[in-house]
């Protein structure tokens, strides 16, 4: 049985006691300690015999003994093992009182049908295609030697290639140096953050709004402000109102899909909002998290393609297109920006994966990046259209909603007085997991709405889901 690895214990030559005895205690001890776990594989006696430096016969009689005692167990040619029925360990290990243990919270219950917050659907990824790159990337950076330290901006080829994506497909003006890589757009939104906000400054974010963006802002010492969203987006009159009375830093804004809601900024709103940040004079961070999927008329550009003045720092995801377990992500600014954004990434995690950026990279000018979101992007629209029809059809006495033009979820709301707190836990006995609308505000006051994500779900998952939910709406 292969054991890759050396067990290292400490004899001490010039003691009283015999080496053989040395060792029974050695192991006993590290078995007590709970470094040694029923079941763990001993290093074989010749093996264990040259790491200490000492004659074969001692090991070979030091683990007769441990067997006899009850400590190992020796499965003839499988080698010999921590046994899995231990004597009595006195004294008991150490546990901290009552008193000191934090309560453990209860495991959050998985549901069967999770409409999960914009996940998209890893089943749609074409793996040969992925392993052919990550395969030539490891052989590539193993014999270029490029798997030591690199630049903490990122590897420059998917830098230059999300820079070409950006110009191209979005319409920013930007080269490799305005592009710094992160382990996805949270990272990057906590980096903006970082570097923008101290104690006590006064950043903005739509009412309802991510989460971990404004837990974010808040843990480098931002005052959080909050502004309504209504059918066109942000309300820039409100913002406007707040920039007349008190110094605002930044302002972060969703505004191709407004999370949670799904609403799309108008025209007139975006530019009103970089007349402000001039004005006024904050930054602007735009978090485009899922730029690719949008489904209704042409392309719409981001409000940093707009961007003249360098106010806006944009925020973007390559784990949405491909996968949330890739956690590869950028951040597109001013190059000066930009290399304050690698400072505080030397400092946090150094770099990020060469051998994933290398691949990423050449997916992304092989053409097969944006073939996969052309073929997502179908599967996605047709499931949109299916959720649609069936929240029509089933529940349209109890729910109503726009249906989006752009995303991978819906925002759903209750019609009626239903609590919906009641109704996603009663989903959830059902098998059915939801969003509720409250998580999403700052006060978790009641939100009569809730959030479905639909792109991590087949056609048959969904049409289960809607019918475990209609289930559920009659239990209220």
């Amino acid at each position: 049985m292969l054991r890759p690895w050396n067990l290292k214990i400490e004899i001490d030559r010039a003691a009283a006691l015999s080496i053989q005895l040395q060792i029974v205690h050695a192991i006993t001890r590290e078995i007590h300690r709970g470094r040694l776990a029923p079941g763990t594989a001993l290093p074989g006696s010749r093996d264990l015999a040259a790491t200490l430096g000492v004659n074969r016969k001692t090991v070979i009689l030091a683990y007769e003994e441990l067997v006899a005692q009850g400590w190992l167990t020796a499965e003839g040619k499988r080698g010999t093992f921590v046994s899995p029925h231990l004597p009595s360990l006195s004294p008991e290990p150490w546990q901290p009182a009552a008193a000191e243990m934090p309560a453990a919270a209860p495991p959050a219950a998985r549901a069967a049908i999770e409409f999960r917050d914009g996940t998209p659907d890893t089943r749609l990824i074409r793996f040969q295609g992925l392993s052919q790159a990550f395969r030539h990337a490891l052989l590539s950076s193993a014999r270029s030697n490029r798997l030591g330290y690199d630049d903490p901006r990122g590897l420059p080829p998917l830098r230059r290639a999300v820079a070409a994506m950006l110009a191209m497909e979005r319409g920013l003006v930007v080269d490799a140096d305005g592009v710094c890589l992160v382990r996805g757009s949270q990272m990057g939104i906590f980096l903006a953050a970082r570097l923008l906000v101290r104690p006590g400054d006064a950043v903005v974010l739509e009412h309802l709004t991510y989460p971990p963006a404004r837990a974010a802002f808040r843990s480098c010492g931002a005052d959080i402000l909050s502004v309504e969203v209504d059918r066109h987006g942000l309300r820039t009159d409100q913002l406007e109102d707040i920039c007349r009375h008190r110094r605002v830093r930044a302002v972060y804004v969703t505004p191709h899909h407004q999370y949670p809601t799904t609403v799309m900024m108008s025209a007139e709103r975006r530019l009103n909002l970089l007349r402000m940040a001039e004005q006024y004079d904050f930054t602007l961070v735009e978090d485009d998290y899922d730029h690719e999927f949008h489904y209704a008329g042409g392309p719409v550009m981001p409000i940093a393609s707009l961007d003249r003045s360098r106010r806006v720092v944009y925020v973007g995801s390559l784990s949405k297109v491909l996968a949330p377990g890739l956690r590869l992500g950028y951040l597109a600014a001013h190059p000066a920006f930009v290399s304050r954004c690698a400072d505080d990434i030397t400092l946090i995690d150094r770099q990020g994966d060469t051998v994933t950026a290398l691949a990423v990279a050449e997916l992304m000018t092989s053409g097969e990046v944006k073939r996969h979101i052309c073929r997502a992007l179908k599967a996605y629209d047709e499931r949109r259209r299916l959720l649609a029809d069936l929240l029509r059809t089933h529940l349209g006495r109890h729910l109503d909603f726009t249906m989006p033009d752009g995303g991978l979820a819906f925002w759903v709301r209750v019609v009626g007085p239903a609590d919906v707190t009641r109704l996603t836990q009663r989903a959830l006995a059902h098998g059915v997991g939801l969003l509720p609308g409250a998580q999403f505000t700052d006060s978790n006051a009641p939100v009569p709405a809730f959030r479905m994500g639909f792109g991590n779900l087949n056609a048959e998952e969904i049409t289960s889901g809607i019918e475990r939910l209609r289930r559920a709406f009659s239990d209220l």
